[in-house]
């Protein structure tokens, strides 16, 4: 079978892309947001990219045309779909019908968190021989894809709460019929779909109307809008998560960083772990994929001991170079919350070291603003804060952060970030590059203009 996806550049479709290739079938697909990680791990697979959205893509006619959600009526290559009259699907759909049939499935959900947890999951079952299947929306280390078969019935995805498609507007993860359900935590995000936070609970009851009876929900004990969720009627036991006391899994730090800490369920110390992710954040992360990983079948204490071979994910605080021992880190972090937690885990392993704060507002929601009053606070344990102005903000970035005091500031060409970037960094400090887009490849560009200053 032919498939053509259209907005196959995204993290979710890209792994879809990997998949259908997986399964036999040949697959092509256009996009006009075409850079690594993901546009070089397709064309690695094979896979035909093409830039734009031309109907002439549809050439010759695929057996099926599977559509992202990033695409809407108006798009030439949608309107050619209707107008020939093309068989078509979502990206959920189409996992659901020739994927997920059959699979005890484990679904991440929550706001934050999900690309790092089912990394952590999928690894955890592959390093205690179950080999999963999985889909996640970033390139986890230990296995340099984003998405696989698997050879046992056991399949990990990242269970987004973003819509489905111009044509299916709910939520993705509702098509994922889960057995094992991570709740990793719940806050208002995706202003551009959800006109306020019951708009998200809603959906997210939706998916735990479809976890069976004989099923688990492994959710955070510290997230109200979860537990208002699961109050409005859960028919599948639950096990529960956190840094504090609570009567299933608790962690407790060794080390202020996060790198050694212990790990308990029901007051019971079960193992010490030891490994390379920093912060609070990833503890909680590390806590549900172990609880996740035991409801089928691996012991928590062989989880612990596979948490130290764990390499982490692309694009999630990954270390992208290091010039006169100035360290230079990729993070797709892009909401408050997921900024401070962030620069809370680098602050307590560096200590008084100097961290540099890069930040592209591009998600949907920071474009219109919507967590403009909280964006400076989240960024207060950086020592410089550099903002980039793009001309598609709805917002003006100086003039809101004018109510605060620190050391922000406002740039609106990439090129002037790194030109001062390079006037005032200095050895040992840490630089902490963070958006959910390419931003212009500014992180290899920081690293080249580093190499030529101290080479």
């Amino acid at each position: 079978m032919h498939i053509h996806i259209l907005g196959i550049c995204g993290t979710f479709m890209g792994g879809l892309a990997l998949l259908a290739r997986e399964l036999g079938h040949t697959v092509s697909g256009s996009d006009i947001n075409v850079y690594p990680p993901m546009s070089t791990q397709l064309e690695e697979q094979g896979i035909t990219l093409l830039q734009g959205y031309k109907p002439e893509h549809l050439k010759p006619v695929p057996d099926i045309v599977v559509i992202g959600n990033a695409l809407s009526r108006g798009n030439p290559a949608v309107e050619a779909v209707l107008d020939q009259g093309l068989r078509y699907t979502s990206g959920a759909q189409w996992l659901l019908d020739y994927v997920l049939q059959d699979k005890w499935v484990l679904a991440v959900a929550g706001t934050h968190g999900k690309t790092s947890t089912a990394s952590l999951l999928a690894w955890l079952l592959e390093d205690n021989k179950l080999s999963p299947g999985f889909l996640i929306g970033g390139i986890p280390g230990n296995f340099g894809v984003s998405a696989r078969l698997g050879e046992t019935p056991f399949f990990v995805v990242e269970a987004d709460e973003y819509d489905t498609a111009f044509f299916d507007k709910r939520s993705k993860f509702v098509h994922y019929h889960p057995r094992t359900l991570i709740l990793n935590n719940l806050e208002y995000d995706h202003a551009d779909i959800f006109p306020n936070i019951e708009a998200i609970q809603t959906q997210f009851h939706h998916l735990l109307r479809t976890v069976p009876a004989n099923g688990l929900v492994i959710s955070h004990a510290d997230e109200p809008y979860l537990d208002q969720t699961i109050e409005k009627g859960c028919w599948t036991p639950i096990e529960y998560f956190s840094g504090k006391q609570t009567k299933h899994w608790q962690f407790k730090p060794v080390t202020e960083d996060g790198l050694e800490f212990d790990v308990l369920f029901n007051d019971k110390e079960v193992a010490s772990a030891k490994w390379s992710q920093l912060g609070e954040h990833n503890m909680q992360n590390a806590l549900a994929a172990i609880a996740a990983a035991r409801h089928v079948g691996v012991p928590a204490e062989l989880s612990v001991e596979s948490l130290s071979t764990f390499k982490g994910i692309k694009r999630r605080m990954e270390v992208r170079g290091v010039i006169n021992n100035i360290t230079v880190y990729d993070d797709f972090a892009h909401h408050p919350t997921a900024i401070q937690l962030t620069l809370d885990g680098l602050r307590k392993n560096v200590g008084k070291k100097r961290i540099f704060a890069i930040l592209e507002p591009r998600s949907n929601t920071m474009k219109m603003g919507v967590h403009k009053d909280s964006l400076a606070d989240s960024l207060s344990l950086a020592d410089q804060v550099y903002l980039f102005q793009a001309d598609n903000l709805d917002w003006d970035i100086a003039a809101e952060l004018k109510k605060n005091s620190g050391p922000v500031k406002v740039f609106s060409s990439t090129q002037a970030i790194i030109d001062k970037v390079l006037t005032e960094v200095k050895m040992d400090d840490h630089i902490v590059i963070m958006s959910n887009g390419g931003f212009e490849n500014i992180h290899q560009r920081i690293l080249d203009a580093l190499k030529n200053k101290y080479n």
